[in-house]
């Protein structure tokens, strides 16, 4: 289930050429440049406000950048319809901050709601859900409703739902947020062996102690935001 790959290899996964972002005057980030291989690892970092979220909306489509463009897997967002914008995103696995679920479905009704608002045809759907419920450690889970699970569960599941069409692209925004160390190094786990299997991964953190253990196991880059600008951070962590 989880080992599609793409076919377009030599196409970065993500690019942003020249991109700005401004709300109300306020200009939260300009002229940023990013390339996101396809099967790269990429931390992205920096202080409360200064857009981690909302560059990765731009890395989904959900918003467009002020200036400049942003292209996933050389496709223009900027040209898109909403219908293209919503076939996209089906290659595009989102782990959203505040992780929210349909309340009155059970947990494996949550992971699976991708399946069924894209559309997409899954053969074995029943076997597939079943490894990747065993993958995130939710089996004995699966048919509670999301408010009975603790935060760091609830992150596994968002984990599942956001893999469960198999995307090529996985963005986390602050899957360890809110989080003990233990299940945060459990939820990093898991995002190593994604990656691992040729997914791209862009995770968005403030823990610098999270990223530090990442690099003792992959390949991974840090961009940090600071001020409007984007760099590559150094090896000074």
């Amino acid at each position: 289930m989880m080992q599609k790959q793409c076919d377009m290899n030599d196409v970065p996964a993500i690019e942003l050429h020249n991109a700005a972002m401004s709300y109300g005057g306020r200009t939260l980030f300009r002229d940023v440049g990013i390339t996101l291989a396809q099967g790269s690892f990429h931390f992205l970092t920096g202080p409360s406000g200064a857009g981690k979220t909302t560059l990765m909306k731009l890395c989904y489509g959900a918003l467009r950048p002020t200036e400049g463009r942003v292209s996933v897997f050389g496709e223009d967002t900027g040209h898109m319809s909403r219908d293209e914008i919503a076939r996209m995103r089906r290659n595009v696995g989102v782990v959203h901050q505040d992780c929210q679920f349909v309340d009155h479905l059970s947990v494996s009704e949550n992971v699976l709601l991708p399946v069924k608002v894209s559309g997409a045809v899954a053969e074995d759907l029943d076997a597939n859900l079943s490894e990747l419920m065993g993958w995130v450690g939710l089996t004995n889970l699966a048919d509670h409703r999301p408010a009975e699970l603790s935060g760091g569960e609830r992150q596994r599941a968002a984990l599942a739902r956001a893999v469960i069409l198999s995307p090529d692209v996985i963005l986390a925004d602050e899957p360890t947020g809110n989080v003990d160390w233990e299940m945060s190094l459990k939820i990093l786990n898991l995002l190593i062996e994604l990656n691992r299997l040729g997914k791209t991964v862009l995770c968005a953190t403030h823990d610098m102690s999270l990223i530090r253990q990442a690099k003792t196991r992959v390949s991974a880059r840090v961009l940090r935001l600071r001020g409007t600008s984007i760099e590559l951070a150094g090896a000074e962590l």
